[in-house]
Parts: structure tokens; sequence; C-alpha cells
């Protein structure tokens, strides 16, 4: 059976797809060819995700920091999925999947891990898709890289390693920055700050002693003038790292508390009133 001349190629009802010469490719019976086709199988689970980094201002730039399962390390962060903090969910109209809400949780980190960077490992647990649409709970430990330099409020995302369900895009889940207290040191900005005590002969008469440093270590300073109300010493070099600018540091800002005394006897208090007179 000829077809009708056509322009281009097109689907002729039964007859097929037909040529811009009139030939006809032609098929005895369409739906049993497509029904030829044999249909996809769903996989186990969902493809693994590249985790993107975003901070508190919603920078643009990203980090590959999954780590699969090879063992699981002793003494991991671990939560569970559902108690996990979470955004509204959201609706794809294209492919008509629900997005679930993003799961987030903290991630805590000292002053020196913010400062010089490490490798933070987090176990999760969560829901899987099976084969067969059956959901299991798998357990993941997944690698967040903190950079020198970040702050709290940082946010690292890992896209669609968060719960697993029928009909939807599995979950992201984003771990926040939270800094921990720092027993010395008081992070502002990319400074930080340190109280020493000092008792009052030393503030008078001047002194020289040791000011611990972030990561260990100390730094001898010496002062040969009187310490008073406000008095503070700057030492360039010692703060947080600056994530602006690789390699440089901020200053650490030395504050001053002196220690009067409780009591002082008679003796004493004529001494000082002899040798201080009406210095003040």
């Amino acid at each position: 059976m000829q077809c009708p001349p056509i322009r281009g190629y097109g689907y002729n009802g039964r007859h097929g797809f037909q040529s811009r010469r009139g030939h006809c490719f032609r098929h005895r019976y369409m739906d049993a060819f497509f029904a030829s086709i044999p249909p996809r199988t769903p996989s186990k689970r969902s493809p693994l995700p590249r985790p993107s980094l975003v901070n508190s201002i919603h920078n643009g730039a990203s980090l590959r920091s999954v780590d699969h399962r090879n063992g699981f390390p002793e003494n991991l962060p671990r939560n569970s999925s559902s108690k996990w903090k979470s955004d509204p969910t959201r609706y794809s109209k294209l492919s008509g999947m629900v997005k679930p809400p993003t799961i987030e949780r903290n991630l805590e980190c000292t002053l020196e891990e913010l400062c010089y960077g490490c490798m933070k490992k987090v176990m999760i647990t969560r829901d899987v898709l099976t084969l067969y649409g059956q959901i299991i709970q798998e357990d993941e430990i997944l690698s967040v890289k903190v950079n020198p330099g970040w702050k709290k409020g940082t946010k690292v995302t890992f896209e669609g390693m968060g719960n697993e369900s029928p009909g939807a895009y599995a979950a992201d889940v984003t771990f926040v920055i939270a800094e921990k207290r720092h027993s010395l040191f008081r992070r502002v900005g990319d400074d930080l700050e340190l109280t020493v005590e000092i008792p009052l002969v030393k503030a008078l008469t001047g002194c020289s002693f040791p000011i611990p440093l972030l990561g260990g270590g100390t730094m001898n300073l010496e002062i040969d003038e009187i310490i008073g109300p406000g008095y503070q010493r700057v030492i360039k070099g010692q703060g947080m790292a600056n994530k602006k600018e690789p390699g440089s540091r901020g200053n650490l800002n030395v504050s001053f508390l002196v220690n009067f005394p409780k009591d002082l006897t008679n003796e004493q208090r004529t001494a000082a009133v002899s040798v201080l007179g009406d210095s003040g």
C-alpha cells in the first residue's frame, strides 16, 4: 500500500513513518512495536550526588566530599534523619515528582578546626528505596571538608543523600557550621580576643609572661608600661584564618584584668601611700 506524500518525515497512523520521497517505513502494528521495547528496570538506590557548599550569604561555590561506606569509624556523630530540621516540600511541575524538604542539622567545629581546616565525618541513617519498592534503613558516612576561615552559619549541602520514598526525589542533607565555645579565646570576625589576669604589682611595675596561642604554643609578651583600665595589646597574625586571603590571619587582641589585693595591713597601706603619693 502506498502512502500519500508528506513533507519531510511524519507518522501516518498505523502505516508508520514516511520519508520525503514518499517511501513508507511501515510496521504492521505500531503498538506491538513499542510494546517490544523492554521496560527500564528501576535502580536499587538513587545515583550518588555531588554536595554543594552554600555559606551564610549564599555564595555559589561547590565542594565534593562524599565518603562511601568502607567500614564505620568509631565515635562518629550519629543522627536519625527523622529528627532533623526541614524546609517546606517543593513540587516539580516538569516531572510531576515531589522534592522532599531539605534535612538540616548543626555541625559543631572548634576554633582550631575552623582556623586550620579539617575533615569531619558524620554518620547518618536514612530511608532507602530497594529494587522491589521496599523501604529499608541504611547507614551512610558523609565527609565534610571544613576549609580554613569558615564561620558559623556556613552551609554544606549533600544533594540526594536524605530519605528516599516512592514517587519523589531523594531529599537533600544540609550541615550548618556551628562554633564550639573555646575555654580561652573568643572569635570576632577574623580576630581572636583573649583576657589575661595579672596581679596589681605587675600592672604597676611591668612584667613579662607567656601568652597562649590558638592551636598550642605560647608567645612571650613583655610589658614595660603601667597597665590601666582598657589597656590592650595586639599581636598581629595570630587570629583566625582569612578565607578571602589564603595564608593570611587576623590579629590576637589581648586584654588585661588586674587583680587587686583583697586585704592590706596597716603597714602595707602606709607603704602604698608613701610610694604612690599624689601620682594619681
